[in-house]
């Protein structure tokens, strides 16, 4: 982009401003000023006879946000409702400006709690999902709560008693809800349901030996090519994880549940990008022991499984809680009920013993009367922990632990999710969740 002199005006609801196409350009090319220059960022004349560009806007926002393109910085006046700049900040486009100035990019190591929130519905959550956006949603029994980046709540899904097993957002506009079978009333299954206003667009169905079946599906994951994965569990052989496509809502394949293994109960899946295979993983205390598997598609194989059968358990303190796969390591992370992390080995397709690593842990002494078990998320080259009411933060080849993540009040956590540059933490007793923001670097 060559540098710009050219002087603008704006006439915005009556004030006129002054800039530089310079200052205009830093709006990007999907922005209302993006499109005011050609394909070579020269700037597009078009004005009134004052040579002004005349908006219809608030222009005490549009101030603020031209304040943001110049220098980077975002500072909002007291007498400046927040809601109304990123209204306006919607309509330019500038909406990824306003949130890159507002929090920065994401650092475990450097994250700060911004607010909690307090849920509307009494008792224990199930589930927590960051948004693409920096919002989130919170399965709550039969409803999910959604929360725009502005964490303002849209109207609740409420699923008509069906308990929620899981939920996923295939963009900031959609999310997938899976849901429990009700006996008797052929119900549960999967939908992908409109963000902001709760409305169902399509249910997605399994298909056995050409017939429709129901069923109740657990856990999701998606890939980058429009597939959505659930496990899924039925009443005759409906037992594995079937696959969808999420533009058409068509089931495009299903992966049947092996003898003697367990994919139907499946607490994690996990789409693997470089391998092009799913983790599959069910764990202690669903079943009475832990399977962890994954899956290639196009072969339709197990190409690397685990699990503890028949393994002696002398305290139960090395069951598995939860599992991730880690690609650039060739690995798979475990964590039990202590928050000691394990390691195996993704490149032996044979069954492989778990590395304990002892320097991970964290708990000392009884564990707490309503405990919750531990859970993984991998981030940035940055491995999170949940166990009771604290997020510990790994780095490093050795996945050493660099910091904690710590709040008193609500409980334990339940549940925590990664995205939009937040973390979102989601505690067992009071349903309440919190926000880790990290904080912008300082300018120099």
């Amino acid at each position: 982009m060559g540098v710009q002199k050219d002087r603008v005006k704006f006439n915005v609801g009556g004030r006129v401003m002054e800039t530089t196409a310079t200052t205009l350009a830093n709006a990007g090319r999907n922005s209302m000023f993006g499109a005011m220059f050609d394909d070579n960022w020269n700037l597009i004349l078009s004005s009134n006879r004052e040579g002004e560009r005349f908006l219809d806007r608030n222009p005490d926002c549009f101030e603020i946000l031209l304040d943001l393109l110049r220098t980077g910085e975002l500072y909002i006046p007291p007498n400046i409702p927040e809601k109304l700049l990123y209204r306006e900040a919607l309509y330019y486009g500038l909406l990824d400006h306003v949130r890159a100035a507002k929090w920065g990019p994401f650092d475990g190591n450097r994250l700060r709690l911004s607010r909690s929130v307090q849920g509307q519905a009494p008792g224990d959550g199930t589930a927590i999902r960051a948004g693409p956006d920096g919002g989130c949603c919170v399965a709550h029994g039969s409803m999910v709560h959604v929360y725009d980046w502005m964490l303002d709540e849209h109207p609740p899904l409420n699923l008509d008693y069906q308990r929620v097993n899981d939920v996923g957002w295939v963009d900031s506009d959609n999310i997938v809800i899976g849901v429990s079978e009700r006996l008797g009333r052929g119900d549960g299954g999967m939908g992908l349901f409109n963000s902001h206003n709760g409305e169902l667009r399509y249910k997605f169905q399994v298909c056995h030996e050409n017939q429709v079946k129901s069923y109740t599906a657990g856990a999701l994951s998606f890939s980058s090519d429009y597939k959505i994965f659930s496990s899924c569990k039925g009443r005759s052989n409906e037992y594995g994880v079937g696959v969808w496509d999420q533009v058409t809502g068509k089931q495009i394949d299903f992966f049947y549940e092996p003898l003697g293994w367990s994919l139907g109960d499946a607490d994690k899946l996990q789409w693997l990008e470089g391998n092009n295979c799913l983790l599959v993983a069910t764990m202690f205390p669903r079943k009475d022991n832990c399977y962890i598997s994954v899956l290639d598609f196009r072969e339709k194989k197990m190409v690397w499984c685990w699990s503890d059968v028949g393994a002696p358990f002398a305290v139960d303190e090395k069951r598995v809680r939860d599992a991730i796969a880690m690609e650039d390591n060739s690995s798979i992370c475990v964590v039990n009920e202590f928050e000691d992390l394990g390691f195996m080995d993704l490149r032996s397709s044979a069954a492989t013993s778990i590395r304990w690593s002892s320097r991970s842990r964290l708990m000392k002494g009884k564990m707490p009367e309503e405990p919750c078990y531990p859970k993984l998320a991998l981030h940035g080259g940055q491995l999170f922990s949940s166990m009771n009411d604290c997020i510990s933060v790994f780095c490093g080849p050795e996945w050493v632990l660099t910091s904690r993540l710590r709040r008193s009040y609500g409980g334990s956590i339940c549940d925590f999710s990664i995205g939009g540059d937040r973390l979102f933490a989601l505690h067992s007793e009071e349903n309440v969740f919190d926000i880790w923001e990290t904080p912008t670097p300082p300018l120099v």
